[in-house]
């Protein structure tokens, strides 16, 4: 996936339709494949926004350092060993955490090259956009004073269930979000409700910094995590979680030990 987002080009959206369009029998049934992670190895660690969304920000009542609604956009990263696809399982590690939550989230994969870019161009550099579920221990977030160590560990990346290019989902984006456990609706949300919109974001990051294509920025989430209810609803062995965005799918993933 990575090579195919390097080499894209414009053109090939139109191609791939108009193929598949006189030669239907070239599909292949989502029954008949198993999805991964739409890039599993990502190239570099995955840019993260914390407390993007002003009720999620509100939610946590200080819990995680500040109380206050962020006035610059918040970064962390999550490595890439973090990533699984939908229907693989999210990982407890209960030897070391017995607060592990969720977060549903939509992610930017970026498109090309680029530094210091302005707003008004931020779609220039997009390729296209997927579910991910920015799982997070919350006993080592809070612990290690930072959000690194609680934010990577194995598979609490999930990604997917495909990458919805960009031609499919244009600026502005107005895009909602709902995040069910164990079918139980959790988090609702859309992305206009974003503090820092996606546009602000790419520019604001690339600031000094260059993006690549095959980057994959995850854009906050909003209000309904687990921490947040008194007392706090965790994920447990046996749970599922199903994230689901407008016009991109659902990306679903139990929960195990």
């Amino acid at each position: 996936m990575l090579d195919l987002i390097r080499s894209y080009r414009p053109e090939w959206t139109d191609q791939i339709a108009l193929f598949f369009g006189t030669n239907p029998e070239m599909a292949i049934s989502l029954d008949e494949v198993k999805l991964l992670a739409p890039i599993p190895a990502p190239a570099r660690n995955m840019v993260c926004l914390g407390k993007n969304y002003l009720a999620h920000a509100e939610e946590l009542k200080g819990q995680i350092f500040s109380d206050k609604p962020p006035t610059i956009p918040i970064y962390f990263t999550k490595p890439d060993h973090t990533v699984i696809g939908t229907e693989e399982t999210i990982l407890l590690h209960s030897h070391i955490t017995d607060k592990v939550d969720y977060e549903m989230e939509l992610a930017v994969i970026i498109g090309k090259k680029g530094i210091d870019i302005p707003k008004e161009k931020a779609e220039e550099y997009i390729f296209g956009y997927t579910i991910a579920n920015d799982v997070s221990a919350r006993d080592l977030q809070r612990d290690h004073t930072q959000w690194y160590k609680g934010k990577s560990l194995t598979t609490h990346c999930p990604m997917g269930p495909w990458i919805v290019h960009k031609s499919a989902l244009p600026f502005p984006l107005s895009l909602d979000l709902k995040c069910y456990v164990d079918g139980e609706l959790r988090q609702q949300g859309n992305t206009r409700d974003l503090i820092f919109d996606v546009p602000t974001i790419i520019s604001d990051l690339s600031r000094g910094y260059e993006l690549r294509p095959g980057d994959i920025i995850l854009t906050g989430t909003p209000a309904g995590v687990g921490m947040a209810f008194d007392p706090p609803r965790y994920l447990k062995a046996g749970s599922r979680v199903t994230c689901q965005i407008e016009k991109i799918g659902v990306l679903t993933n139990p929960v195990g030990d």
